[in-house]
C-alpha cells in the first residue's frame, strides 16, 4: 500500500531484512567452503599419514647392513690363558728350565770358589807376606767373575723370557685381528687380577674362543 506515492516503512525494513539476510547467508556459504576446504586438507593429510605407515610395515625388511653397529667390547683373561695355552705352558717350562741351568752353572762355581777359600784358610798360618797378597787378588779376582757370570746368566734369562713373550703378544694380537674381522669389537681388554678392572661381565669373555684358536695355530707349527 502506497502512502503518499511513497512505499510504507516497513518496505524499506523487509528490504534491509532481506539484504542483511542474503549477506548472512553469502558469509555463511564462504566460511562453510572455507571449513570444507580445511577439513578436505585435514582428510588428506591424515591419510597420507596413514598410507606412509602402511607402506613402511608392508615394504620388506632391509637386509643388515654388514658393517659394525655400536660399541662393542671384549676381554680375554691373562691368568686363564696361561694355565691353558700350550704355547704358554710351552714357554714357561723352556724358561724353567734354563733358569735351573743358570742356577747350576751358578752353584757350580760358587762350590768351586768355597773349596779354594777353604784351602787359603787351612794355610793362612803358614803363608808368606807375597802368598798372602796373591791369595787376596786371586779371590777379589774370583768374586768379579763370579759376579759378571751371574749378571750375565740372568741377562740371558731375561732375554729369553722377554722373546717368548714378545712371540706369544704377537701370535695373540695376530689372531685377534682376524677373529674380529667377523666379531666388530670396538676394544678388546686382557685382564689380569692387577689391572684396574673390578667388576666384568662374563658374556663378554672370549677367552675360550681365544685359547681354542691359539692351541691349533701351536699345534699346526710344530708339525711343520
Amino acid at each position: 500500500m502506497k502512502v503518499g506515492g511513497k512505499k510504507p516503512p516497513t518496505f524499506f525494513l523487509c528490504r534491509r531484512l532481506s539484504l542483511y539476510s542474503h549477506h548472512i547467508m553469502k558469509q555463511t556459504s564462504t566460511i562453510l567452503a572455507i571449513v570444507a576446504i580445511a577439513l578436505a586438507a585435514i582428510l588428506y593429510f591424515v591419510q597420507s599419514r596413514q598410507i606412509q605407515e602402511l607402506k613402511k610395515q608392508s615394504s620388506p625388511v632391509e637386509k643388515k647392513s654388514t658393517e659394525p653397529s655400536g660399541f662393542k667390547i671384549a676381554y680375554f683373561d691373562i691368568d686363564s690363558l696361561q694355565t691353558k695355552s700350550d704355547h704358554f705352558k710351552a714357554a714357561q717350562i723352556e724358561v724353567k728350565a734354563k733358569e735351573n741351568d743358570m742356577n747350576q752353572e751358578l752353584s757350580s762355581m760358587d762350590r768351586a770358589n768355597q773349596k779354594k777359600i777353604e784351602g787359603w784358610r787351612q794355610k793362612q798360618s803358614t803363608m808368606t807376606q807375597a802368598e798372602g797378597e796373591l791369595a787376596n787378588r786371586e779371590y777379589q779376582e774370583m768374586v768379579q767373575a763370579m759376579q759378571s757370570r751371574k749378571q750375565s746368566l740372568e741377562q740371558e734369562l731375561y732375554k729369553k723370557t722377554e722373546d717368548l713373550k714378545t712371540t706369544i703378544r704377537r701370535e695373540i694380537e695376530e689372531f685377534l685381528k682376524e677373529y674380529n674381522k667377523d666379531k666388530h669389537y670396538s676394544y678388546i681388554f686382557a685382564y689380569d687380577p692387577s689391572s684396574f678392572i673390578y667388576n666384568r661381565d662374563s658374556s663378554y669373555d672370549i677367552t675360550p674362543d681365544l685359547v681354542q684358536g691359539l692351541n691349533a695355530k701351536y699345534a699346526a707349527e710344530k708339525k711343520k
